[in-house]
């Protein structure tokens, strides 16, 4: 019987936290609760969880000077914001400091437990690739082959600009999470891509699902998250 895989909930609302713990405990994870950002660092180093749930109004500190620190540590644990603050600039600043998913309560159990299901897969892909440069991602019927620098869909060819692959291949390596536009801008525009209006990255997008006759209401391979940034669906 395989290990349950540990997630620190840091959580200073105590009926949430049990909610929460429930919830966890009722699907195979072993959940340890903290009830302030000291605590929960302390937990984390006695524990090491797999995952951290990490609520951002918490008494003692404020839950991104949390994710500041654990985001300095060598060991990297992914953490998904679990708050009630639901400002895209509190969503982008909570994502551009290393977290992997942002939940905004209320939740239900079903969303939550799939972000954890997503956020650990990944996890655990980059853990297996460390050292091994992947160079093929799937999703669905889009093929991504970063070494040849091809796309195809469904077996066509599709050409793509240098920038618009550059975006594609950012998105497929980080697949399942949120990238914001600064993120995407510096990594291929260069360090100070940031300063650039997201315009041009909207252009660029535009592009790339116009040559994946992608529907932006309906998509298949890359979902908005509006005011944030892109996600690619996991191969």
């Amino acid at each position: 019987m395989s290990e349950k895989r540990a997630i620190l909930v840091i959580e200073d609302e105590h009926a949430i936290s049990n909610f929460i713990c429930r919830a966890l405990s009722s699907n195979d994870y072993k959940p340890i609760a903290a009830t302030s950002g000291k605590e929960g660092l302390s937990l984390f180093f006695s524990h090491s969880p797999d995952l951290i749930l990490l609520d951002l109004g918490l008494p003692d500190m404020d839950g991104l000077e949390v994710l500041s620190q654990l985001s300095d540590l060598p060991r990297e644990t992914p953490v998904i914001i679990i708050s009630a603050r639901d400002r895209e600039s509190e969503k982008v600043k909570a994502l551009d400091m290393g977290a992997d998913d942002y939940v905004v309560k209320p939740f239900g159990v079903s969303e939550l437990l799939a972000r954890i299901r997503t956020t650990l897969r990944r996890a655990d892909r980059l853990k297996v690739s460390q050292g091994i440069q992947r160079s093929v991602y799937q999703v669905k019927d889009l093929t991504i082959d970063i070494a040849k620098h091809q796309v195809t869909q469904a077996g066509e060819l599709i050409h793509f600009t240098q920038n618009e692959f550059k975006i594609l291949e950012l998105l497929a390596i980080h697949a399942g999470k949120v990238l914001t536009y600064d993120f995407i801008l510096e990594h291929v525009w260069g360090p100070y891509g940031s300063n650039n209006s997201n315009q041009i990255l909207r252009v660029n997008m535009a592009n790339i699902r116009r040559k994946l006759k992608e529907n932006p209401s309906e998509p298949r391979y890359i979902h908005t998250e509006l005011g944030i940034g892109y996600r690619m669906l996991e191969d």
